[in-house]
């Protein structure tokens, strides 16, 4: 079973709808352990949006990849530009050798960082539920590259 860390913007009612819906079915999965997603977890000792607070979380977040067995990401894109935190998080589990699952529901166009470094794409949120976390298939970017 696998510990997931969920890598997704959170910004807008739409952005949050869509990462709720990943959770969900994240789990209802059987072979998902347990899942990580920043959204959830952005209460800190410190006031929000301070100095202290953005350290505390990004401290957390950073742990919590190093103790993850594979990233489920959600690509949002508005203008074809990828949320900067996202992309972080993506480029750490790159240098980390980690498994990158992607749900994009919109079509965009992604840059080719992104299609080349993903394990599995798909999609539609649902298909998350009945992902095999255990023998990790593969899927491969279906859609227009950067």
């Amino acid at each position: 079973m696998a510990q997931v860390y969920v890598a997704s913007p959170f910004f807008s009612p739409e952005q949050v709808d869509r990462v709720i819906r990943l959770e969900q079915a994240l789990a209802k999965n059987p072979t998902v352990k347990d899942f990580y997603s920043p959204r959830l977890h952005q209460d800190a000792q410190a006031e929000q949006f301070t100095k202290p607070w953005a350290t505390e979380v990004f401290h957390r977040d950073m742990d919590q990849i190093a103790a993850a067995d594979v990233i489920v990401t959600v690509l949002d894109f508005e203008a074809k530009n990828l949320d900067s935190g996202t992309a972080y998080e993506l480029g750490v589990a790159t240098m980390r050798n980690l498994p990158i699952l992607v749900l994009q529901e919109k079509d965009e166009a992604v840059n080719l960082m992104i299609t080349e470094s993903m394990h599995w794409y798909t999609k539609q949120v649902a298909d998350f539920e009945t992902y095999d976390f255990n023998t990790l298939p593969k899927g491969e970017f279906v859609g227009e590259i950067l």
